[in-house]
């Protein structure tokens, strides 16, 4: 009798105290030990051990679900015989997070299609398994969400939110301009980050070319003094994965029309203006 009410009363105790998994395994755990199979140390130390692998496994997936990314990728994916001027050594080094323990910021740069956001959001994950909170957007998204914040007089909050996470991901410098407001506040992201957070940028442009992004040569050298202090930089140079798929399927590269990229260019030029 008392056996059998100590029984219930460990499966009642189990799931109050979040122990969901060792109440999963305690029968099984609890007949080994009946039947001496196993040491109850080692019964013991294999349910409490499936327990916290559980609940990091649980953690894991809550970081990467809040990070935001598009899409998941792993390094394990990312073709580096396609992509021979990366690194994998880098990559790898990269991959222990010890930039992320330290504070230290790594910008991706080369043409579109390369495999910079690939690597962004595999080491991305990687942080997030490492324990660290991730944010992944879009740089001119987190400039949008800053200027909407800035008209509803919401500008210091949202940015604190937004640097909150131990990395922060932008992606896609260069891809679209920016007036002036926009790169002020990039720089604002910048510089509240600096030497106290990780952050990790993907663009299309040299450095010498971000004063053309900024519309400000002299606030694209503040900001890349900043970027550059304590950093990793990967240029990849090389064709584009969406471009080999495109001929693996037989499809003709697309061609801008030089008319269509005249009015493009043009319209661009307005828009900075």
């Amino acid at each position: 009798m008392k056996g059998s009410l100590a029984y219930e009363r460990l499966h009642a105790n189990l799931p109050a105290l979040n122990l969901a998994t060792v109440e999963r395994g305690i029968d099984v755990a609890l007949e080994n030990g009946a039947k001496g199979a196993h040491p109850l140390t080692e019964v013991f130390d294999d349910l409490v051990d499936r327990e916290v692998k559980t609940r990091q496994a649980l953690s894991t997936e809550t970081r990467v679900r809040l990070a935001g990314f598009p899409v998941r990728k792993r390094l394990e994916e990312f073709d580096f015989e396609f992509q021979p001027s990366v690194d994998p050594t880098l990559i790898q080094e990269l991959a222990t997070m010890r930039f992320v323990h330290n504070a230290e910021n790594v910008i991706l740069v080369g043409p579109a299609g390369v495999g910079k956001t690939h690597l962004a959001i595999a080491l991305g994950m990687e942080a997030a398994r490492a324990g660290f909170s991730v944010t992944f957007m879009s740089a001119s998204r987190a400039l949008g969400k800053l200027r909407q914040a800035m008209d509803r007089g919401l500008l210091e909050r949202t940015l604190r939110n937004l640097c909150r996470s131990r990395l922060l991901i932008l992606d896609e410098i260069g891809y679209l301009p920016w007036d002036r407001t926009m790169a002020h506040l990039f720089f604002r992201i910048v510089a509240n980050r600096y030497e106290r957070a990780s952050t990790l940028f993907t663009s299309n442009k040299a450095f010498s070319e971000w004063g053309e992004v900024l519309g400000d040569p002299v606030l694209a050298a503040a900001v890349l003094d900043r970027i550059l202090h304590h950093s990793t930089t990967v240029n990849i140079r090389g064709e584009s994965y969406r471009l080999r798929v495109r001929r693996k399927a037989g499809t003709p590269t697309p061609v801008v029309p030089m008319e269509s990229k005249e009015r493009v260019d043009a319209s661009t030029r307005e828009r900075r203006r």
